[in-house]
């Protein structure tokens, strides 16, 4: 049944709210004429609400992160339907009258309506986030993908979970997607959940060791530094001369080589006309760092030595500065990555509960085969002090089920034929045979940690504001910082070096 909603929407500052909320609107099936206005502060559509329920589309609104305050339904001129539903492509003249069922042809036009296919849910891991405002840039990459009904990116979990139509889009063109934007993805499946735990330890492990190569490089700059404030130390009478030079070669490779990931991820939200937390990082890091340079050279050329003259140090230097930056953003990584892999150490216990192997009866013979292996059907036997590996019903013999990691219940069950027994519970006293009804990610077991996985991926109402926020942060610190240093050079005088400085230091506190 066809009806014209119109919508009260609160939440809305600019464009690109209206066209997210209208490219939500258009993604749902059933839906046409999408309307969206930001002045007017609400929209309208017509509707299939046979198709789609009315309340699916303020569901669907306040998921984008935007409040619904009032729907009005109208109905419309009965038998009447759109010629094009569902596919963001409406006529551009209004509802046109059919009679015909938009999956059908009609007659002497060979046309006919693409009929959609059920929505497919997949959830992806990420890699390369920095921030909210990364999670707030995939997510507003993928919602503008054809085929792409829902999207929620969680930057702790560094998952996405996307449900998209699977006759318009494809898993791999969601990752290219991502890709494109300068992030990278992988499809989380039951099979190989293990396998990404071990690549995001990997990572973490990574990380700590670019630290550590940062940090070996930085460490001299900071002796240099304390010469400065104790004369006692050694090297305070030859050491001077040749701080330019050495921090120059001592902080180049943290600049260019360790730090490239910030000019990467600079480079990635500019193309996607945005900003996010490197832009703040690769700044302040490339100000200290250049003005340095600049210095350095007007320092040779004037003098004509590339060390400092009369046993004294060059001037105005400040490489140590974008050095100790990108170490420090980089333990701040290490340790937010470290953190945020723990948030899964659930899932993973969970996971160890899963038997690697079964006793199966096939053809009148019992073998061990792994558990990828077992069908739904097969005849497992289970011995005492066992673990049963697969869901399934008990088809003969006797035996108590420890089930607690299920049901909490500390007592064993008794089991008989007929009687259901679940994966990964433990078997305690007697044999039993029973036949496979659940294996894979249809098992009890699987679906506990589905469902797990959901609740890491989803996002608190609070959330959507925060991503609102971070979107407008870093613009803004920019545009602060940049603010920082007219007013000290241009209006207050200070001098070149000052003014840069206190650019830097707007731009680098906002990072953490």
């Amino acid at each position: 049944m066809w009806k014209k909603i119109e919508l009260d929407i609160e939440g809305m500052t600019c464009l690109s709210c209206e066209k997210i909320i209208t490219q939500v609107l258009k993604e749902l099936p059933g839906t046409h004429d999408v309307v969206v206005s930001k002045e007017k502060k609400g929209g309208s559509l017509y509707l299939d609400t046979e198709v789609t329920p009315v309340k699916k589309v303020t569901g669907s609104i306040e998921e984008a992160g935007y409040s619904v305050t009032g729907v009005q339904e109208q109905d419309v001129k009965k038998g009447w339907k759109p010629l094009e539903v569902s596919s963001g492509k409406g006529s551009e003249n209004g509802p046109v009258i059919c009679e015909f069922p938009p999956t059908e042809k009609r007659s002497g036009e060979g046309k006919s309506i693409p009929k959609m296919k059920p929505a497919q849910k997949v959830t992806l891991s990420l890699s390369g986030m920095h921030c909210a405002s990364c999670a707030a840039l995939i997510e507003r990459t993928l919602r503008k993908t054809n085929g792409v009904q829902q999207v929620v990116v969680n930057f702790a979990a560094e998952k996405a979970s996307v449900v998209y139509q699977e006759n318009v889009t494809s898993p791999d063109e969601l990752i290219r997607v991502i890709q494109m934007a300068g992030y990278d993805a992988r499809v989380v499946t039951a099979a190989n959940r293990e396998k990404e735990s071990h690549q995001k330890e990997e990572e973490i492990r990574n990380q700590w060791r670019i630290f550590l190569v940062s940090l070996a490089l930085s460490l001299p700059m900071m002796y240099f530094m304390f010469l400065d404030f104790f004369k006692w130390l050694p090297g305070i009478s030859t050491l001077p001369p040749y701080f330019g030079i050495l921090s120059l070669l001592l902080s180049t490779p943290v600049q260019f080589i360790i730090g490239s990931r910030f000019y990467r991820g600079t480079w990635s939200s500019l193309r996607m006309h945005t900003f996010n937390m490197d832009s703040l990082i690769a700044i302040g890091t490339t100000v200290a760092y250049g003005y340095s340079i600049v210095n350095y050279g007007q320092y040779i050329i004037a003098n004509g030595s590339a060390i400092g003259l009369f046993g004294g140090k060059i001037p105005d230097l400040y490489f140590e500065t974008s050095a100790f930056l990108v170490t420090f953003v980089l333990l701040g990584k290490y340790l937010e990555a470290r953190a945020k892999g723990q948030t899964s150490n659930a899932i993973q216990k969970l996971m160890k509960l899963q038997v690697k192997s079964a006793r199966v009866k096939r053809n009148g013979n019992i073998e061990d085969i792994p558990i990828e292996e077992v069908r739904e059907g097969d005849i497992i036997i289970v011995r005492p002090g066992e673990k049963i590996p697969v869901d399934g019903v008990v088809l003969n013999g006797h035996s108590a089920v420890d089930e607690a990691m299920v049901t909490g219940e500390s007592i064993p069950v008794e089991k008989g034929p007929g009687d259901p027994v679940i994966g990964a519970t433990l078997n305690k006293v007697g044999s039993f045979e029973f036949t496979v009804t659940r294996v894979g990610e249809d098992t009890m077991l699987a679906r506990i940690v589905q469902l797990i996985e959901d609740a890491q991926g989803s996002k608190a109402p609070i959330q959507a504001f925060a991503d609102r926020v971070a979107a407008w942060f870093v613009p803004i610190v920019i545009v602060i910082a940049f603010g920082t240093f007219a007013t000290w050079y241009f209006l207050l005088g200070a001098p070149l070096a000052f003014s840069l400085m206190a650019l830097t230091s707007v731009v680098v506190i906002a990072c953490p």
